[in-house]
């Protein structure tokens, strides 16, 4: 069966399911047990995308696409064809893959870019509009996980693309994220989008965006090349020169993604699978959980002064070494063996006194001798593939710049490089020369899409969103799950806190205890409160085959499985 056949019928599919209903109907599943397979991501329709396809015949490499398609929909915030992300994935064999589709920096970027004369950071010019966008990467990184997928490209777009023509109806938390970025919205654009009406949304409103459904469409029919070359890339270059910004035609057609070697590393008997750079998170969790695997931790407790203390000095040296060393490992030269190294992780800790804070400023990165919105989903199915994938626009609604005629946002990831090495980004992360912008460079992340494998099967399929909190996130989910034996509910939703090295603050989200807080108080640490960290998606294998599936009460956050 050829490709426009397949692209044929599924068009004609969408027609019909038009004729016959109006906007999707939809709950959120906090929590699910299922015997064949499940999905969690950050919207119950993308969830319910996923789950169709496994239900069609798919495998978690199809649930994966049509769920990151759906989500581009349904979940402007974050969801996206504009942005990119990172996938970890383990196979019934045993095959370990990684695919690296972060963005990269247009050819006509350079490191002072956003910078004025004096040589000061401008901030809005990395983080709004037209020149805060990188090159997207999403859509290769799709194309690049079909090969493991089973059933065609077009079948695995149609849900994403029934969504985006007959529209989905909006929740509550939905409609003021978009009420909150009108003004921005109307501000950056060059052409009307579907994010803006006359009035203000409300719960209950359909969401319908018929631009962005023929984009859908022409990568159905045409893969990357609908994308990335064509009427889509000319789009995206047109809405570049009315907006001031540099991604250019050839930048569109130039982008690849890479499969690459996942990092792979033990934790108390466990294998822990994840992303390699340029994610930070995966050298920064293998950090963490090295700097305290040794430590009694279990007969302290959970929320424990002792074990949460432990735990934050963790994350201040991983921070620090994030901030000095690492970068794309195409441009620098990253120590990435020595820096997971337990002889120098024992070193990292060695200054660590029980009962008494430590000083950032008398912290800094080791000495090696020889870097919030984002969404996540994991997949597993009934032959045990299973699927982790974190993706991000980098700022809520990313630079807020919608395609003029194709109706997708684009990302604001260019501030995730050091705009000026020393300086914080948006998240308050400090880089230096190693994450300084360069053309064609991918920007260091701390996206972490992580599996963990018992006994060489899956036990833990799991990520979270949150900018810099990701990667704390992540440390605190497996040492939950794996040291405290958390139960998979608690593990996704209980309290967390942050610490990034710089600035030297622990934040913590509503409802951590006060009689810890007090004995770190005492301990010399400060605090500062903070909404959610993280929207931590989590598929947990238990025995007989039974999946438990955990969306993160945190938002709208949804699972979905049989």
């Amino acid at each position: 069966m050829t490709r426009s056949f397949v692209f044929l019928l599924t068009l004609l599919s969408l027609g019909a399911a038009a004729q016959q209903s109006g906007p999707q109907q939809y709950t959120i599943t906090k929590r699910l047990e299922a015997r064949k397979y499940a999905v969690v991501s950050a919207h119950p329709l993308a969830s319910m995308a996923g789950a169709e396809v496994l239900k069609a015949g798919g495998n978690a490499f199809d649930a994966a696409i049509a769920t990151q398609l759906a989500l581009a929909v349904v979940y402007p915030e974050a969801g996206n064809l504009g942005g990119g992300g990172f996938l970890v994935a383990v196979t019934p064999k045993g095959k370990k893959i990684a695919i690296n589709y972060r963005e990269m920096a247009p050819g006509k970027a350079h490191r002072d870019m956003y910078l004025d004369s004096a040589g000061t950071p401008v901030r809005n010019k990395s983080l709004t509009g037209h020149l805060a966008a990188g090159v997207p990467g999403t859509v290769a990184g799709l194309i690049a996980t079909h090969p493991y997928a089973k059933l065609p490209f077009a079948r695995l777009a149609a849900p994403a693309i029934r969504l985006a023509e007959q529209g989905y109806i909006i929740t509550a938390a939905e409609a003021r994220g978009l009420n909150r970025q009108r003004a921005t919205f109307l501000k950056v654009n060059t052409r009307p989008v579907a994010f803006v009406k006359d009035g203000d949304w409300k719960e209950g409103d359909t969401l319908v965006q018929k631009d962005l459904a023929n984009t859908l469409k022409r990568i159905a029919e045409k893969g990357a090349a609908g994308f990335y070359e064509g009427e889509t890339a000319r789009l995206v270059a047109e809405e570049m020169q009315r907006g001031g910004g540099i991604i250019s035609v050839e930048d569109m057609k130039n982008y690849r993604a890479e499969v690459l070697q996942p990092l792979q590393f033990k934790f108390r008997g466990y294998d822990v699978v994840t992303m390699p750079l340029p994610s930070s998170g995966g050298i920064g969790l293998r950090q963490m959980l090295g700097m305290v695997e040794n430590q009694p931790m279990e007969e302290w407790g959970f929320h424990n002064p002792k074990s949460v203390q432990l735990m934050i000095e963790a994350e201040r040296r991983a921070y620090a070494d994030r901030a000095q060393y690492l970068g794309d490992p195409h441009f620098v030269d990253v120590p990435v063996d020595n820096l997971m190294d337990k002889d120098y992780l024992s070193r990292r800790m060695a200054d660590f006194t029980p009962g008494l804070a430590s000083l950032s400023a008398r912290v800094p990165a080791g000495v090696i001798k020889e870097s919030d919105q984002t969404t996540h989903l994991s997949v597993v199915d009934a032959s045990g593939n299973a699927v982790s994938v974190t993706t991000t626009l980098n700022g809520g609604y990313g630079s807020s710049v919608v395609v003029g005629g194709a109706g997708f946002l684009l990302n604001n990831e260019m501030d995730d490089f050091s705009v000026k090495p020393g300086s914080p980004n948006m998240y308050g992360l400090l880089g230096n020369e190693a994450n300084a912008i360069a053309p064609g460079k991918r920007m260091l992340s701390s996206m972490t899409p992580t599996i963990v494998l018992q006994n060489k099967q899956p036990l833990l399929i799991t990520g979270t969103p949150g900018g810099a909190t990701i990667i704390t996130s992540m440390f605190q989910t497996l040492v939950n799950a794996l040291v405290f034996k958390l139960d998979a509910s608690e593990v996704v939703n209980a309290p967390k806190f942050h610490h990034q090295w710089l600035p030297d603050v622990v934040y913590l989200e509503k409802g951590f205890p006060n009689p810890v807080k007090y004995s770190l108080e005492r301990m010399g640490y400060k605090f500062e409160a903070r909404g959610s960290i993280g929207r931590t998606e989590l598929i947990k294998v238990t025995g007989k085959g039974k999946l438990e599936a955990v969306a993160d009460g945190r938002g709208d956050d949804s699972a979905a499985g049989e």
